[in-house]
């Protein structure tokens, strides 16, 4: 199976930030939507900004289009704003891309955690991420900087608590 596009990446125009400001509100609206399913599809979570420019995401070689990367600046300051983004340096060259944010994983983890009589238990990040107990779910392979942010929310609402014990790290749930 492959990534299914949407039909505005064949369209020319889809390249140009548009001027008017509703019709770029929903420009912008169906680049982050593209951006966020791209990379959930492909599993990304780390994103240099000029590798990125000439992947197939934003160069349709198809139809010769490209967007720039003044607008693919644009794009990713809309991500940031939504709370999918964060800066990783301070020229803007990398990032971190949440398509999904750290509360949504930590909810998704606890889910399997509970469906699965679970809680009281405890686990390392490598067993939660890597493990095969949770091959085949969703948060199976996800970063650990994501896993630590998911969990650090479910510690927030006292789901689960965080422990590190040398140089790795587990966590046990309640």
């Amino acid at each position: 199976m492959s990534f299914e596009w949407p039909w505005q990446y064949n369209f020319p125009p889809f390249y140009t930030l548009q001027p008017n400001v509703n019709t770029q509100r929903k420009q912008l609206a169906a680049w982050c939507s593209l951006v966020l399913s791209y990379l959930r599809y492909h599993k990304l979570y780390t994103i240099d900004v000029l590798e990125v420019q000439e992947s197939s995401l934003f160069h349709n070689k198809k139809i010769q289009r490209k967007l720039p990367i003044e607008a693919i600046q644009v794009v990713f300051e809309e991500l940031r704003k939504k709370g999918n983004l964060e800066w990783i340096d301070k020229n803007k060259t990398r990032c971190l891309i949440m398509w999904r944010r750290p509360e949504e994983w930590g909810k998704l983890v606890y889910q399997w955690v509970s469906k699965n009589a679970m809680t009281n238990s405890v686990f390392t990040f490598y067993e939660l991420c890597n493990g095969d107990d949770t091959e085949g779910e969703e948060f199976h392979g996800l970063e650990e900087w994501l896993l630590l942010r998911a969990l650090q929310s479910l510690q927030a609402e006292r789901k689960a608590e965080i422990i590190t014990l040398n140089d790795s790290k587990g966590v046990k749930f309640f």
